[in-house]
């Protein structure tokens, strides 16, 4: 009796957690341990050893070079845009040093001196007529007497016939002056010209400035340097009727090979009351006054700003990143191509100890 209830009682009992076990579904676990149970110990151990290495390291060791070879594409990234970077500096340099070589920077500098080499004072007069030529000092000019008649003057004065650069076939006349020198002392040069009446519409009388006065006199060849001067040096005019000033200033430019001289001038010009009688003004006159604006030459020298030595220095790093570069992208191939093989290596380990 007592072994019947016990039996009776423990069936009830495994019936009731069959029936629990289906309601809450975890037959599947029951049956796990049955099996558990009745797996042999030889096929117990091999499913073990499967778990065990299912649940071993490699997917760890996967991830660790999965992130490794993320690193390694993200710096091969981004030495290759230094790269780049490095390759546009190169190229911008090289132009820059090129554009500023062939485009020299104008530097202006002021000298100032006590005197100036006595410049050439070219005029053409045509039919005009030289009355007078003085020296005069601190723009103390006199007033005229007897306006239309020569005068006496102090003026050193060469006469040169030519034939002009542009008109060959034409013989020109010049009267050439020596310029004022004395800029401390405001020295200036007055000259009066005349000249009948004409068919012209304007009367004007032109001249030209040289930088030496001397260089005509010590000239074999006093035509053929007013050839060239005429030539190479600007042309102005002054009219009849007037007293023009002009203010003389010299400018030097250095450049490259060789130095030019030239004359820039500031003119002014005053009308001349003519108190002459009706038929002595017939005559037209002309007056014009030579004088340096100031005691200052304006020197202007080309200098070339592309410095070679910092460009080779610039270039000379900008090379030096890319061999390192080039160095670092070929150690990260090789540790790649190392690391690859590694992960195949213990791959095939893997699946020969699973086997």
């Amino acid at each position: 009796m007592p072994g019947t209830r016990n039996r009776s009682s423990y069936q009830q009992l495994n019936d009731e957690d069959f029936e629990g076990d289906e309601g809450n579904g975890q037959s599947q676990d029951s049956f796990d341990d049955v099996d558990e149970e009745t797996v042999p110990a030889e096929s117990n151990g091999n499913v073990r050893q499967e778990d065990e290495m299912r649940g071993k390291s490699p997917p760890r060791r996967f991830s660790k070079t999965c992130v490794k070879n993320v690193f390694t594409v993200l710096l091969i990234f981004i030495y290759l845009v230094l790269t780049a970077v490095a390759i546009f500096l190169a190229y911008q340099t090289i132009s820059d040093f090129l554009n500023k070589l062939s485009q020299p920077v104008m530097s202006v500098s002021y000298k100032e001196v006590d005197s100036f080499s006595p410049p050439g004072i070219a005029l053409f007069p045509n039919d005009a007529q030289l009355l007078s030529c003085k020296h005069h000092y601190h723009d103390n000019i006199p007033p005229l007497v007897d306006p239309g008649t020569p005068q006496e003057g102090d003026c050193e004065i060469t006469e040169v016939t030519f034939f002009g650069p542009f008109t060959e076939r034409k013989q020109k006349r010049a009267v050439v002056v020596r310029g004022p020198s004395d800029v401390k002392n405001k020295e200036l040069i007055f000259m009066q010209f005349s000249q009948n009446e004409t068919q012209e519409d304007f009367s004007a009388i032109s001249y030209m400035l040289f930088a030496k006065f001397s260089d005509l006199i010590e000239s074999a060849n006093k035509s053929e340097f007013m050839r060239d001067c005429e030539r190479n040096y600007s042309m102005w005019t002054f009219s009849g009727g007037f007293r023009t000033w002009v203010k003389m200033s010299l400018v030097k430019t250095s450049g490259r090979r060789s130095e030019a001289v030239e004359f820039r001038q500031e003119s002014g010009v005053v009308k001349f009351n003519d108190k002459r009688s009706e038929s002595e003004q017939t005559v037209q006159l002309f007056f014009v006054v030579f004088e340096w604006r100031d005691p200052y030459i304006q020197e202007i020298r080309l200098i070339v700003t592309a410095n070679p030595w910092s460009s080779i220095g610039i270039l000379c790093v900008v090379f030096m990143a890319l061999f390192k570069a080039a160095n670092f992208a070929k150690l990260t191939v090789k540790w790649i191509i190392k690391m690859r093989k590694r992960h195949l290596k213990h791959k095939a380990r893997e699946l020969n100890s699973i086997s």
